[in-house]
């Protein structure tokens, strides 16, 4: 289960374009809207968010996205039983609402449009609201049994649009390269052979690095929104292990060259030695043998 957040000015255009019947959209639940037609529920919205003029973004949109190995298993019962309980744990509560499921896709996906002015004109906070999610969408995901997708493994690379697209390119150019480098002068150059540029973020005016983004066809991404993994302090500790790993590695080999020398001088030595003590044994039984008695030669009697 993953939830994409957008927030927005106008409830026209999210309102048609959730509700839009060529997605086969089904209304799954409402609260506090007319439900006459599309037109009442986007006055229903934008009356409401008069309550609270200060607050620019008053749309509230999240999409809520589960695995296509759910399908069987994501009837619509369950579906809002999953999106109230995500509302309430994001604190998006005494406030206009509708769940729409839309079946345009593989995986089954509901859309949320809210009013961040509740029915008392009190702003509903995003304060750390992607973190909140993130974690939130991990509990339920556990709590309801629903699959666990390992990475982007469910990513339609050739239905992605721009900029989704460049980011991916940038994902698996990373995924690919990380685990074999040791610095970042490394990083920069396999990059560049794939037309990545990567930009640093100082510390004011500092020297310290704080951050890092990546760019490509005119894109740019922080580390992070590329993937968690990617971040700055993530990918130099991740070159790190590289870097001890192969120090590790390169160490072994060199203690079993050593080994292997230590036993190759020890086995010469002793053949030299074995050479020179048959040497010795050679001149010493030369010195020592018994001496020949040589027959003389004479007549017979």
């Amino acid at each position: 289960m993953m939830a994409k957040i957008v927030k927005g000015q106008d409830f026209r255009g999210v309102v048609n374009y959730v509700l839009d019947k060529e997605k086969g959209t089904q209304l799954l639940e409402s609260q506090g809207v007319r439900l006459k037609d599309r037109e009442s529920i986007i006055q229903s919205f934008a009356f409401q968010s008069e309550m609270n003029p200060r607050i620019k973004k008053p749309v509230g949109h999240i999409s809520l996205d589960f695995s296509a190995k759910d399908k069987q298993k994501l009837d619509n019962r369950l579906m809002v039983e999953v999106s109230r309980e995500y509302m309430q744990r994001m604190g998006i509560e005494n406030t206009q609402y509708i769940v729409a499921r839309h079946y345009d896709k593989e995986h089954p996906h509901v859309h949320l449009i809210f009013n961040r002015v509740d029915n008392t004109g009190r702003t509903i906070s995003d304060r750390n609201d992607r973190y909140r999610s993130e974690k939130i969408c991990k509990e339920l995901t556990t709590k309801y049994g629903l699959y666990f997708a390992k990475g982007k493994e469910n990513v339609k690379v050739q239905r992605l649009k721009e900029p989704d697209k460049t980011k991916y390119e940038i994902y698996e150019a990373l995924k690919n390269l990380i685990p074999q480098c040791q610095n970042w002068d490394h990083v920069i150059g396999r990059l560049k052979e794939q037309n990545i540029t990567v930009d640093f973020k100082f510390r004011g005016k500092t020297s310290e690095i704080q951050g890092v983004s990546f760019i490509k066809n005119g894109y740019s991404f922080n580390g992070s929104k590329v993937d968690r993994q990617f971040s700055y302090s993530k990918i130099t500790f991740q070159m790190k292990q590289n870097l001890a790993q192969q120090m590790k590695l390169d160490h072994k080999a060199h203690a079993q060259i050593s080994d292997r020398m230590v036993a190759g001088n020890f086995l010469a030595s002793l053949i030299y030695k074995m050479g020179k003590y048959a040497d010795e044994r050679k001149q010493w039984d030369k010195k020592h043998a018994i001496p020949k008695i040589k027959r003389r030669k004479g007549l017979r009697r």
